[in-house]
């Protein structure tokens, strides 16, 4: 059973993509926690658009928790996991459609992610899986899952994601390839 199932087995929503890859799983699995891999300069613009009322708010005197943290990027998320070289697995939690994310973080994210359930609140898995093909060649699978824990996450939560669905997919995309670019450099 693949993390994202143990983690995160019912959702409300998902997207799925993939690469295709001559390069080794380890390789392309151990890319994803290179440094500098998912520093994306179209990621980073989109979350500064995202986050710039906020951050105006927070420059004009008004209460900001955005204003006293970094962007938001791959290190909010907590790690639930690395499952050898198949699929590497990450949580997160939070009010998302909130203007500073309603982040949650848990102690011990492996043992609390699965069965935590506060109320109105969005559960978030992010995976990075290798499958072999049939032509002895890599897939390289991203898939992003999100269950609302209530009724009132699922109102909240539902038009945030028709929102950033297409961004967050085009990020994706960019994000396996330039995995792929970075595990290449790393299998020279």
């Amino acid at each position: 059973m693949q993390l994202i199932d143990q983690y995160l087995p019912a959702f409300q929503f998902q997207e799925r993509h993939t690469l295709i890859s001559d390069l080794p799983p380890k390789i392309l699995l151990d890319a994803v926690m290179h440094p500098g891999t998912t520093e994306d300069p179209w990621a980073k613009g989109f979350i500064r658009l995202r986050e710039l009322p906020d951050r105006l708010l927070g420059r004009l005197g008004a209460a900001s928790e955005l204003s006293q943290r970094p962007a938001f990027s791959l290190d909010d998320f907590m790690p639930l996991g690395r499952d050898a070289d198949r699929e590497l697995a990450f949580g997160l939690l939070g009010r998302f459609w909130q203007r500073d994310y309603g982040l949650v973080r848990l102690q011990e994210p492996r043992a609390q992610f699965a069965r935590y359930t506060e109320a109105n609140l969005a559960k978030l898995v992010l995976n990075f899986s290798t499958e072999p093909t049939p032509e002895g060649r890599t897939k390289l699978v991203t898939q992003t899952r999100v269950h609302c824990t209530d009724g009132s996450a699922l109102r909240s939560f539902t038009p945030y994601w028709w929102l950033i669905r297409p961004v967050s997919g085009l990020i994706r995309r960019r994000l396996l390839t330039r995995i792929h670019k970075v595990a290449g450099s790393l299998h020279e």
